[in-house]
This record gives C-alpha cells, sequence and structure tokens, in this order.
C-alpha cells in the first residue's frame, strides 16, 4: 500500500511538473511541439490543385542582362506593363520604392560636362519613378507595394487602409511596432494597395506564420498578403471581427473571409515549394504567358540581394512563402491551434496519467507496456488524423513524453519494490523455510500478505527439557553450549523445514514453527505431526552421537495446536518479522510446557487430532491451561 501512495505523490509531482512547463510553455517543449508539427507537414504536405499563383523573380541572370540592382523604374514599369497586358489579376512587389530612382533623366542634368540643349531636353523627360507610377494607374493594373517594418517612427506618408471592426480593440493581440519604411508618394497614391511585408519566425528561427495585420502609431496596417487578396477579390474595405479573446474573423469582401488565430496571424500549411511556378524576368519578357485569375508576385532572388528564410519545408524566399501564405487563406486550409486545444491536452494526459497510476503497479510488464503502446498509438493516430482532415494541430509530443516518462518510473519503481521484496522475502525465510518455498515466495510476493491476515494453521512448540543441568555441565565452556544448542536446533530445523513447516524464532533452546503460512497448505495439521514424530526420530539419533561423544543426552517436549491465528508483518516493510498472533499459539505453548507434568514428550490439542487421519493418537485425558477457563482435551502418540 506504501508503495501504491508513493506512486501516486510521484506521479502527481510529475503531472504538475508537466502541466507547469505546458502553462508557462516552455522553450524545449514548444519547439519539441513545433518540431513535430513540421515533421506532419514533411511527411504529408499540402496538396496544391491549381496554380493561382506565380513568383516572376529577378534572377542573378536577370542582373547580367539588365544590369545590376537596382534597376530605373521604367525597367519595372515595362515588367509591369508586360503583366497587365498578359491578363495578371494582381501585382504583388516585394520590392520596396522609398527612394528616387537614381537613373532618373533628371539626375544626368547635375553633369556639368553634359551641353545645355541636352541637359534641357532631360528635364523634359518625365522621371522614372513618374513613368513606373503612370503605369500603376493604368487600365487593370493592380499593383501592391509593401511597407517594411522598423523600429523608429514612420518617415513619410502612409496609405490608410479602410478598415471597420466589430468587437473588442484588436490592437493588444497584434504585433506592434514603432514606424514603418513606406514607399514614394506617388508610387504609393498609384498602387491599389499596399501592405506590411514581414516575416515573423518562431522562437527556433523558423517561419511557420505571416501577421495579416500589425499595429503601429499610425494605425492598424494590414499584411502585404492579406492586401494583395483583397484588391485580387476586388474588395473595397476589411472588416475585423474580434472577441475577447482575440481576432476571429476578417473580410475581405462580403463573400471572403480569413480566419486566423487570435493574433492575426495566419499559421501556414505548406506545400511542396516546387508545386508554385517561378519564372525570371528574362522569361517573362521574352514570351507570352497568360496570367489570367492568377496573382503574380515579383521580388529578388540573386544572390547578395535575397535572404532564404527556414521552413518547415526546408529554405524558401519570401515570394515562396508569401505565395504559400496566400494560397492557404484562398484554399482556407491554414493550420489550425487555439487555446482549448491546450486545456484538452492537458486534461486527457492528466487521465491517461491516472490510469497508468492505476494499472501498472496491479498488471506485469508486458501488459502495461502493451496498453502504453496501444494508448500512445491511439493519441499519434488522433494527432495524425486531425492534422490530415481538418488541418488541426494536436500535440502529441508533450503527452507522449510525460505518459513514457511516468510509465518508465512506475515500472522502474514497481521492479525496484518487487525486487526489494524478494530480497527480504528471501533474507527473512531462507533460513526457515525450504528453498523451493522461498524461491515460491520470490517468484510470486502476492502469497505473502505482509500486512497481515487471519488464517487456520498449525502451531508447534518445543523445548529442552532440563537444561538447566546441561547448562552447569558446560561452565566455563560457554562456546561449546552453543554449538550443542546449534547442532540441535540444526536437526530440529531441518525436519520441520523438509515437512513445510515454517520457523518462526528460536526463543534460546525453544523452537516454534507453524503451518499453512505464508504458502497455503490444507494439510498443515498433518505435516506438523509428522514433524513432531520425525523430530522424536532425528534427537534419538542425535543422543547417540551425543552418547559416543560422551556429552549429554537431549530431551525435549512438544506441544501442537490448530486453530485461527493472525499472521503477517508485525513490523514495518523496513524491518519486519513475519509471525503469528493469537490465543490458539498461546495454547500451542502451554501443551508443550505441560509435556513435562503428562510424562509424554508429544502433547497434541484436540483440534489438530481432529484434523488429522492415520495417526495413533492416545488420549492424556483433560487438563486445565493458564489462560482457559475450561479443560482443553488433549492426546499423544
Amino acid at each position: 500500500m506504501n508503495k501504491f501512495f508513493t506512486s501516486i505523490w510521484i506521479v502527481l509531482i510529475t503531472v504538475v511538473i508537466g502541466i507547469g512547463l505546458r502553462v508557462y510553455d516552455v522553450e524545449p517543449l514548444k519547439i519539441l511541439r513545433l518540431k513535430t508539427f513540421d515533421y506532419y507537414q514533411k511527411i504529408q504536405p499540402r496538396q496544391i490543385t491549381s496554380n493561382h499563383f506565380v513568383i516572376v523573380e529577378i534572377t542573378e541572370e536577370d542582373l547580367k542582362r539588365y544590369g545590376q540592382w537596382p534597376w530605373n523604374r521604367s525597367l519595372i514599369a515595362d515588367i509591369h506593363s508586360k503583366l497587365i497586358v498578359q491578363n495578371a489579376t494582381a501585382v504583388q512587389y516585394n520590392i520596396l520604392f522609398s527612394e528616387a530612382d537614381r537613373l532618373n533623366p533628371k539626375s544626368f542634368t547635375e553633369n556639368n560636362k553634359l551641353p545645355k540643349e541636352l541637359k534641357d531636353q532631360l528635364l523634359t523627360l518625365p522621371s522614372n519613378d513618374l513613368v513606373l507610377a503612370e503605369m500603376f494607374k493604368a487600365n487593370g493594373s493592380k499593383a501592391i507595394l509593401m511597407y517594411s517594418v522598423k523600429y523608429s517612427p514612420t518617415d513619410g506618408r502612409i496609405k490608410k487602409p479602410n478598415m471597420m471592426f466589430k468587437g473588442s480593440n484588436p490592437t493588444p493581440w497584434l504585433y506592434n511596432f514603432v514606424g514603418v519604411v513606406t514607399n514614394l508618394p506617388q508610387l504609393l497614391d498609384s498602387s491599389k494597395g499596399v501592405g506590411v511585408n514581414i516575416m515573423i519566425p518562431s522562437i527556433d528561427g523558423t517561419v511557420r506564420s505571416q501577421p495579416l495585420l500589425i499595429n503601429t502609431p499610425e494605425g492598424i496596417l494590414p499584411g502585404q498578403i492579406l492586401e494583395t487578396l483583397r484588391v485580387a477579390m476586388n474588395g473595397r474595405a476589411y472588416k475585423i471581427i474580434t472577441g475577447a479573446d482575440g481576432v476571429k474573423e476578417i473580410y475581405l469582401n462580403r463573400e471572403i473571409v480569413i480566419r486566423p488565430d487570435a493574433n492575426a496571424m495566419i499559421n501556414i500549411n505548406f506545400a511542396d515549394p516546387k508545386t508554385i511556378e517561378k519564372i525570371s524576368v528574362s522569361e517573362l519578357m521574352d514570351n507570352q504567358i497568360d496570367f489570367r485569375n492568377r496573382i503574380v508576385i515579383v521580388g529578388l532572388n540573386a544572390a547578395g540581394l535575397s535572404q532564404l528564410k527556414d521552413t518547415p519545408l526546408g529554405l524558401m524566399t519570401d515570394m515562396q512563402i508569401s505565395a504559400q501564405a496566400m494560397d492557404t487563406m484562398a484554399t482556407h486550409s491554414a493550420l489550425q491551434r487555439d487555446s482549448n486545444t491546450n486545456l484538452v491536452e492537458i486534461i486527457a494526459t492528466s487521465v491517461l496519467l491516472i490510469a497508468l497510476l492505476i494499472l501498472v503497479p496491479r498488471l506485469n510488464v508486458f501488459w502495461t507496456a502493451g496498453i502504453l503502446f496501444f494508448v500512445l498509438g491511439g493519441i499519434t493516430y488522433g494527432s495524425w488524423h486531425m492534422y490530415t482532415t481538418r488541418n488541426w494541430l494536436v500535440d502529441v509530443s508533450w503527452p507522449i513524453l510525460l505518459l513514457t516518462l511516468t510509465w518508465t518510473h512506475l515500472t522502474f519503481n514497481n521492479f525496484a519494490t518487487q525486487s526489494r521484496l524478494r530480497q527480504q522475502i528471501k533474507k527473512q525465510f531462507e533460513h526457515y523455510l525450504a528453498p523451493d518455498m522461498v524461491a515460491k515466495l520470490q517468484k510470486d510476493p502476492t502469497l505473502l500478505k505482509l500486512g497481515g491476515e487471519k488464517r487456520n494453521m498449525t502451531f508447534l512448540f518445543s523445548d529442552i527439557r532440563g537444561f538447566t543441568p546441561i547448562s552447569e555441565k558446560y561452565k566455563g565452556n560457554p562456546e561449546g553450549l552453543t554449538k550443542l544448542i546449534n547442532r540441535f536446533l540444526t536437526r530440529m530445523t531441518d525436519v520441520i523445514i523438509a515437512n513445510g513447516g515454517t520457523i518462526d524464532k528460536f526463543m534460546g533452546d525453544c523452537i516454534m514453527a507453524f503451518w499453512n503460512a505464508p504458502i497455503t497448505n490444507k494439510n498443515h495439521a498433518t505435516l506438523a505431526v509428522k514433524s513432531a514424530i520425525e523430530m522424536q526420530k532425528e534427537l534419538k539419533i542425535l543422543n547417540k552421537e551425543l552418547k559416543k561423544e560422551k556429552l549429554p543426552a537431549i530431551n525435549i517436549g512438544i506441544g501442537i495446536n490448530t486453530g485461527e491465528a493472525l499472521v503477517g508483518n508485525m513490523g514495518s516493510e523496513q524491518r519486519f518479522d513475519y509471525s503469528v498472533i493469537g490465543d490458539d499459539v498461546n495454547l500451542a505453548s502451554r501443551l508443550e510446557s505441560s509435556s513435562k507434568e503428562l510424562g509424554s514428550t508429544l502433547v497434541v490439542g484436540h483440534n489438530t487430532k481432529s484434523k488429522t487421519k492415520g495417526f495413533k493418537y492416545k488420549s492424556l485425558g483433560e487438563i486445565k491451561v493458564k489462560g482457559k477457563s475450561e479443560k482443553i482435551k488433549v492426546y499423544t502418540i
């Protein structure tokens, strides 16, 4: 029982620590959980069934063809014109136009070596920035520019988004930034939309989500990916629905709704990056490509001009991540996980821990290992099923880790306790039971009920008669007396053990033994009487040996009784004395004491006689013993 409660306390401590770690979401657990979800996506990435997105990237080959970066804005205008002509639904620029084009015609007039006529002619030409702005204004043009966040106030003008809010103030739930880097005013005004382009990595540096809304001193700004979808869907304004626990829904128009997490983040459900088409600027300019019903993302992918980001499916460019995020939103396949999921995981895991606590101490290791394997398999399957069918992320790493650690500890604790008990049993009984009986107890310690139990048993007391005269002969030779007593006790003990008896204790020259515990034996009375008979025979043999050695002979008295007694651990698990107590035990001792007066070596109680067959009993009459009001019928053989 103490072992059981010790296990309970250990598990409770483990659960409290485990729940505390989850509540505070410590970094190692968070990373483990995120890596588990990444592994899901690696095993089964999202399947892209359409080609709504295409990336036009500026490569190193393009730089060789069109010159070093930054290109003049007139070339960007040509690229945009080509995309419009080829029916692009919207064009998202992952390029910041925050400074004037260094190749504007006006900039060349500062060269004093140029003729005045040429300078005057250059001044009549529109700036490259204006050319690009006019192209952005062109009919059918849907250019979406980007802001870049910074940690200082915004320097310049921003384009206020048209937003409506329903519910509580969402700003406490959003990422906050001091300011943004904006675009040239003429480009800003001519664009159809502008949003913040930012990659916010998780704690381990991996990009798994993107913000759809951020908060700045200038107000709430949309993410570029959200703004691109709004423009593509012809949405005029955002409608932001919030609740007490954060952002709930974002409407792009009346029909199109995005459901981010509470912090207005979209958890990207990544697909194989190869499924999203990529072309270079050169391929775009040299070929006729129909971009009808497709959103184009334009950005840099050249050495030194772009930086790859780590994602669950490997390294990707900003354009690839943006395309993955927008396709996730467009197909309503965002990965979902809310605060209630944590609570469910904690409750479910706690229930399973309690089940382990109950089962492990009661079943063998093979059964509990099988149960654990079944439970862990069920958890894993359930989590995988939720991911593949509902895009819902259910953590298996924490429950599996906690359950496995708890099972391991309980199993080890159970094994250690059983091992200690077996050693304890061996130490306690190896000198008082037959080796096969000790082995049986060690194999099945449940046979030994250490708390105490009432049993019908048979008890034997044996004592040396006339011990005082014998001890006087050994006066001055205590070692010799000890050897004699040990020699006698050994011979008697061997007889008792051979007949299935348990040696309770030695009290000087007295032997106390009992039958039917710890090993159950229905013939306990018969075996006790048989032992008494054989003890007398063995004593005759011993006395012959003693006579030859000119040592004093030994006479004994034996008392046997059968009845109820309490048998078991009469101490503690750390130090116990396996013994019996009860009135019928005392009676056996009284019968042994009366043997001399009755003139018989063996005195057997009536209860013992009634439970045995095959022995020729001789009545010794009725005697009065201490502690009994009525006389007791006694017998001998």
